[in-house]
């Protein structure tokens, strides 16, 4: 069995590219992929005959050139030039939406954002009729606080 990796281990670089691009998946962050490349730029070298050794050389180095040039390239073209990346309910400040259920007078109603619906309660604690188009101000836990836009 041993020998069969030994003689075949341009297999098991194929499959830790794999295993790292799925990895990649779950993150978004351009850091897995980046060991993924040097697995696959392994694997072709294997399939050529580098021994062991060499093999290892060729990961890491492939590995640290994807790291200082690719990773930074696809960080910036998939997030701009923000460093903060908001996610879930604090990219939704700033954003309009319009109300599904009306707002009550110093109760709550809905919003709907993008296809999602969240419960909101209005900034001044005005009753606001559904339909009308509001601004998010702020948010307590999953609770929106908008205003009339």
């Amino acid at each position: 069995m041993i020998e069969y990796f030994a003689a075949n281990l341009w297999q098991f670089w194929a499959l830790a590219a794999i295993v790292c691009v799925i990895l990649e998946l779950t993150s978004g962050d351009f850091f897995i992929l980046c060991f993924a490349i040097g697995a696959l730029v392994t694997a072709v070298v294997s399939a050529l005959g580098v021994g062991f050794y060499g093999q290892l050389a060729v990961f890491v180095v492939a590995s640290l050139l994807s790291l200082f040039f690719v990773r930074p390239r696809l960080a910036k073209a998939l997030h701009g030039k923000r460093r903060e990346r908001l996610s879930n309910a604090d990219a939704l400040m700033g954003r309009i939406g319009r109300v599904s259920e009306a707002i009550e007078q110093g109760g709550y109603g809905r919003v709907a954002i993008d296809g999602d619906d969240w419960k909101a309660v209005s900034a001044d604690g005005e009753y606001i009729p559904l339909g009308q188009n509001v601004r998010v101000v702020g948010r307590e836990s999953i609770i929106l606080t908008v205003e009339k836009a």
